[in-house]
């Protein structure tokens, strides 16, 4: 009972929550993302997170820790541009579908130099075997300009 109470007290203190859409004359998605490496001290997980802007407006944000362990800070991160280019396809499709085609390439900013090369570099490595689907599915959207 003391849970539904606080569930009825938060939504009663946040009715006035909301996100605010102005108009803007750029009509291109830009995507951010980030991530820590092994930053739970329990599981030794890591966290990645994202946010993507259609113009000016926030339209798309997520922060989570990443099911699989990551070796390294370049795979973390990686794990974190392959989350964010998966969430721009898919908003990409809805503002199709809503006749409102982003017709320039969506940009992804990354912190990790590594993770940057992964994303364009044509030759597999045998240390990034383990992350192959995920820069498979990172390249093919590169390489189509989306």
């Amino acid at each position: 009972m003391s849970a539904l109470k606080r569930i009825i007290r938060y939504i009663h203190g946040t009715l006035d929550f909301g996100l605010h859409l102005y108009p803007s004359s750029v009509s291109k998605l830009v995507s951010y993302t980030d991530a820590d490496w092994a930053g739970c001290p329990d599981t030794r997980r890591s966290t990645s997170g994202y946010c993507v802007y259609l113009g000016d407006n926030l339209i798309s944000w997520s922060a989570k820790r990443q099911h699989t362990l990551s070796r390294s800070s370049a795979e973390a991160e990686y794990r974190g541009v392959a989350n964010v280019v998966s969430e721009s396809c898919w908003i990409r499709n809805l503002l199709l579908e809503l006749y409102c085609p982003v017709t320039t390439a969506t940009l992804v900013y990354c912190d990790n130099v590594s993770a940057v090369y992964l994303s364009g570099n044509p030759v597999q490595h045998q240390r990034t075997k383990h992350i192959e689907m995920d820069i498979h599915f990172v390249r093919e959207k590169v390489a189509r300009g989306q």
